[in-house]
């Protein structure tokens, strides 16, 4: 069994900034690529920001510059730094994981998701 849990969600100003954590754990035999995405009310999920296992990243054109990620392979983690947020970056933000379990299985996995409010 594998678990994704996120932390750091909340409300924030526009212009401000926020942190999210996922963190996988269970059993892992390697992790691939680590990514996050959102999804906004009435809108489809997006593909926000992703890193590969070598540190590699690629980001959505509406949030380059603005948000970074990152992972601790040692802990399994994977982070999103967000800077000068706005509206319309509020949406539950879900981590994804390609992760290998087993010697021969490997799958996608996902957190619950949090919440993030930009909002004065």
């Amino acid at each position: 069994q594998v678990q994704l849990v996120e932390s750091g969600g909340g409300l924030v100003e526009p212009g401000g900034s926020l942190r999210l954590s996922c963190a996988a754990s269970g059993s892992i035999v390697s992790i691939n690529h680590m990514d996050w995405y959102r999804q906004a009310p009435g809108k489809q999920r997006e593909l926000v920001a992703a890193i590969t296992s070598g540190g590699s990243t690629d980001y959505a054109d509406s949030v380059k510059g603005r948000f970074t990620i990152s992972r601790d392979s040692a802990k399994n983690t994977v982070y999103l730094q967000m800077t000068s947020l706005k509206p319309e970056d509020t949406a539950v933000y879900s981590c994804n994981a390609n992760i290998q379990t087993t010697r021969y299985a490997r799958g996608d996995y996902w957190g619950q998701g949090t919440q993030v409010t930009v909002s004065s």
